[in-house]
C-alpha cells in the first residue's frame, strides 16, 4: 500500500494544487477586471486632458 512518507507527499501535492486553483480563481475574478477597468479609466482621463489642452 502507501508508506507514511508517500501519504504526506500526496497531501502536500493536493494542498499546493488547491492553493494554486484558488489563486487562479481569485486572479481571474478580481485582479484582472480591476486592472482592465483601471487602465480604461486612466486612458479616458488622458483623452479628456488632451481635448482640454487643445482648446
Amino acid at each position: 500500500m502507501f508508506d507514511f512518507d508517500q501519504y504526506l507527499g500526496f497531501l502536500a501535492f493536493l494542498g499546493i494544487l488547491t492553493i494554486g486553483f484558488w489563486l487562479m480563481i481569485f486572479l481571474t475574478a478580481f485582479v484582472i477586471p480591476y486592472w482592465v477597468f483601471g487602465s480604461a479609466i486612466e486612458r479616458i482621463k488622458e483623452l479628456i486632458a488632451e481635448r482640454k489642452a487643445k482648446r
